[in-house]
């Protein structure tokens, strides 16, 4: 029984690990970050840590980092105060074709289609309730014809 007991720590502190990763991605999301640089992190190759991350989590490590930037680009967008480019490089994207690619893929809409439309949509809404109304749907998940919210 010994083996069960010492597979079902292993598997604990695997799980510890994974979620301090996933924290450090809700944190640091605006900075240059990697696999490579948080597996390093967690003490783990960066192979490991992207199987185990998505057996947790239902994602990899790269694509709960992108979704948790275009969360946050959407925020900056509602506002209306800064351009595309800004937001692109404000929540830690190097490159505004990748960011413009993913933000559609996730959101339905380009970033700039998506600022013109939803500057006013949230207004006066609670943040809390924004955030959850207005947060990106994974792996192309939107129906063309889901009705909206009432």
């Amino acid at each position: 029984m010994v083996t069960g007991r010492s597979a079902t720590a292993q598997h604990l502190r695997d799980l510890a690990r994974l979620r301090r990763v996933r924290d450090r991605i809700d944190r640091e999301y605006a900075r240059p970050l990697n696999v490579e640089a948080l597996a390093r992190g967690a003490h783990m190759s960066a192979g490991h840590l992207s199987r185990q991350f998505r057996l947790a989590f239902g994602e990899s490590p790269y694509s709960y980092l992108m979704t948790r930037r275009i969360e946050r680009a959407m925020a900056l967008l509602r506002r209306g105060d800064l351009s595309v480019t800004e937001v692109c490089f404000a929540v830690g994207c190097a490159s505004l074709g990748t960011f413009s690619t993913r933000f559609a893929e996730l959101v339905g809409v380009p970033p700039g289609v998506y600022r013109r439309e939803a500057a006013g949509t949230t207004a006066g809404m609670p943040s809390c309730v924004a955030r959850q109304v207005t947060r990106p749907v994974r792996n192309r998940e939107a129906r063309a014809g889901e009705p909206g919210l009432a």
